[in-house]
């Protein structure tokens, strides 16, 4: 069949892409991710710790722990040794939790080849420094091109084939500017794309980065006031009250605001924000309903990134001044002991301002503290 363009597209370059990428990590995501790697005919090497895991990819192709009944490439071949898995690599894909990348990407930095591109698909703040995830990589791995792979998608949908789309950020230097055909951020690009997976790239690495950790804040609050019994027009006041914050922490940190109004935010904050497919809106529904946080997931020791972020993400907006209420009010409840009921009373209770941040307009909610005290026990 032959392929059209659309009015206005592009024209294409002519674009190398890799050969021999790495996944280091094989849980859901980043099995979706050298799932899609092998389907783009990239020699694709996927990297676990679990044996068992590592035993079924490459005997019965399929992901039995993380991603079950989801046939996988044939040619998709996992190991349990890191350094057979990144072996020759020209790419590797860091896709782990957000807490053990520093000390994952130490052991890469240990065993790459000379000249790998590094792209971290973690989403995140780092606690300790306030550092984002590609910094947090830098730091361990040296000199070398690292970005990262971000956007709407839930891992079950891509290894499946459905359409998905997702940015690769990586900063461009001259060269890249001259030959961007060239760059690792286009070359990542062209390597994940297949015929339903379909990559942007972007040359703003703060800006998607920063999409990826407040996200995931927000959709916590959103699941709380769902569980809590509220609909459409509260979970769509927290995703645009939400995107504003995001905004403002990425352009302060030297992110473009319209970054986040791409793939990386607001297309993932309105996924995850949607469906208890996410992991950080199921815990906050679940906290809406009332249950004890040892007691949601049915008390299985569920890694949930927002929850960890809701703390660094407020801790470097309080140092750069930047006004975030919502992922304030998230770190309250998971953090600091707030009622879930008050503290989102109280967020909604907030002095009224303008929309655009420019117009400078603030000024006190005329509702009185009775009738705030009534909205907290709707909640509750």
């Amino acid at each position: 069949m032959k392929r059209e363009h659309f009015s206005g597209d592009p024209i294409p370059t002519k674009v190398r892409p890799y050969q021999r990428a790495a996944v280091i990590g094989a849980g859901a995501w980043g099995t979706a991710l050298a799932a899609t790697f092998a389907r783009a005919g990239v020699d694709t090497r996927l990297w676990g710790r679990d044996r068992a895991v590592v035993d079924a990819i490459n005997t019965a192709s399929v992901n039995t722990h993380y991603l079950p009944d989801i046939p996988l490439p044939c040619t998709l071949v996992a190991t349990d040794d890191l350094t057979e898995a990144l072996k020759g690599a020209e790419v590797a894909l860091i896709v782990v939790p957000s807490r053990s990348l520093r000390g994952v990407a130490r052991q890469v930095a240990a065993q790459a080849p000379a000249g790998m591109t590094v792209a971290v698909c973690a989403k995140g703040i780092e606690a300790e420094t306030g550092l984002l995830m590609a910094q947090v990589a830098r730091e361990e791995l040296g000199d070398r091109a690292i970005g990262c792979v971000s956007g709407p998608t839930f891992a079950a949908e891509t290894a499946l084939g459905h359409p998905t789309a997702a940015t690769v950020a990586f900063p461009f230097d001259y060269a890249d500017r001259l030959n961007p055909q060239q760059s690792p951020a286009v070359r990542l690009a062209l390597s994940l794309t297949t015929e339903s997976f379909r990559a942007y790239v972007s040359d703003d690495l703060v800006g998607v980065e920063i999409g990826g950790a407040v996200k995931n804040v927000i959709a916590i609050a959103c699941g709380m006031m769902t569980g809590a019994g509220f609909a459409e027009n509260t979970r769509a006041a927290l995703i645009t009250r939400g995107l504003d914050e995001m905004k403002a922490l990425a352009e302060t940190l030297g992110g473009r605001r319209e970054t986040v109004t791409g793939l990386s935010g607001i297309g993932d904050l309105s996924l995850t924000c949607s469906s208890t497919t996410s992991r950080n809106m199921a815990l906050g529904q679940q906290l809406g309903q009332g249950l004890a946080r040892k007691a949601c997931f049915e008390g299985r020791p569920v890694v949930v990134e927002g929850e960890v972020n809701a703390r660094s993400v407020t801790d470097l907006a309080r140092r750069l001044g930047v006004s975030m209420p919502i992922c304030e009010t998230v770190r309250a409840i998971l953090h600091d002991g707030a009622d879930l009921g008050v503290a989102f009373a109280d967020l909604w209770a907030r002095p009224l301002e303008a929309e655009p941040r420019g117009m400078d307009v603030a000024f006190d909610h005329p509702a009185s503290d009775q009738e705030i005290a009534t909205l907290a026990e709707r909640i509750s």
